[in-house]
This record gives structure tokens, sequence and C-alpha cells, in this order.
């Protein structure tokens, strides 16, 4: 019976995934334009928390902060026993609590603000980058192991290094603008990230026909 049950679980994991991708993309691109008190290129994404419409950009976060806890659920679901590992679920549940915190806390737009909501804010969003690159590598290596999702793991992998990789620029580097680099790493995060919750949903539709499961 558990059996029976578990691709109409995954399914909806899967839509509810691709929904907070999709509500985050589409929300906080629309905030690059919508504000112009802020310079795209030079202002983090944690910027458009605060101001007009701040409270639309919260509802994003919190969106992809479940997304993240999806994606994370369901490859743990979806793999073989052998192949599917507790430490990328983990950092995926890590990255949505942490992405959670950074969107309730607030953030500060004065440089050197030592104030412990700004202290919170800071750790909480590094937290989410590095989680979330971790669990995006490390799963992209796990699919490897499982048959079903091996001819996946070379784009996903590709996109994780990438992703991984322009992080650590964008923390070592300062000859991009800050908005920019961090939007760059974003926008990669995302691609991965509505990859894996696309590619989620076809498995779960594929195991619903398997199955002969109506949907």
């Amino acid at each position: 019976m558990q059996e029976a049950r578990s691709p109409i679980a995954m399914r909806w994991i899967a839509v509810a995934s691709c929904i907070g991708v999709a509500v985050f993309v589409i929300v906080c691109t629309a905030a690059q334009f919508l504000r112009s008190d802020l310079d795209w290129t030079q202002a983090p994404l944690s910027f458009y928390l605060i101001g007009p419409g701040g409270w639309i950009v919260k509802i994003a976060y919190i969106a992809l902060s479940a997304s993240l806890a999806g994606i994370g659920t369901g490859f743990h679901r979806s793999l073989g026993a052998a192949s599917r590992g507790r430490i990328p679920m983990l950092l995926f549940v890590i990255s949505a609590i942490a992405l959670a915190v950074t969107a309730i806390s607030d953030t500060s737009t004065k440089p050197g603000d030592a104030s412990l909501p700004a202290r919170i804010h800071l750790v909480a969003a590094g937290t989410t980058f590095v989680c979330v690159t971790g669990a995006m590598l490390l799963q992209s290596l796990r699919l490897r192991e499982d048959a079903r999702w091996r001819p996946a793991s070379g784009f996903a992998s590709a996109l994780a290094i990438a992703a991984f990789l322009a992080l650590w620029i964008y923390a070592l580097s300062h000859v991009l603008p800050k908005g920019l680099m961090q939007k760059t790493v974003i926008a990669l995060i995302l691609a991965w990230l509505g990859w894996a919750a696309r590619t989620l949903w076809r498995e779960a539709a594929r195991q619903d026909t398997a199955n002969g499961i109506s949907g």
C-alpha cells in the first residue's frame, strides 16, 4: 500500500516545489524593475525585503524555502536506498530553514551595521548559500549511483559546480558589482532548483503511469 501512495506524494511534492521556485523567480525578477530606488547591479537581493513591496518578496522567500525542503525530500524518496544518502536532504532542509530566517530577520542597507537582527540576517543568508550549493553538488553526485537518474547526473553536476564556483568568486572577488554577481549566483541556483523540481515532477508522472495510477 505504501508503494502505491508514494508516486502521488512525490507528484505533489514536485508540483509544490515547482510553484515555489516559479513564485520566487517571478516576484524577484519583477522587483528588479519595480524598485527604481535600488540599483539592481549594486543592491543585494536582501535589500528588496524592505521598503515598497518588501512583504511580497518575503512571501517569495518563504515559497522558495518550502521548495528547498520539498526538493531535498523528493530526491530522498525518489532515489534507491543505496544511493539516496541523508546528507544532501539534511543540507536542503538546513538551507530551507536558513532562507526562512533570512526572510523574516531585518536586514540593513547601512554598511557595517552590527545590530543583532542584521547579524542574524547575514549569517542566515550565508548559511543558505553554502548549504544549498553543497546540497546541489552532493545530490548531483548521488544521481550517478541510481540507474534511473544517471543520465541526468552530468547536467546536474555541471550546473551545481557552476553555481558553487560562482558563489566563491562572489564571496572572494570584488571585481564585478556586488548585486550583479550575487544575482548571477542566485540565477544559477534557481536554474538547478527549477530543473530538479521539474525532473522530480516528470519522474513522479512516470511512476504514476508505470503503476497504473490515474492522475
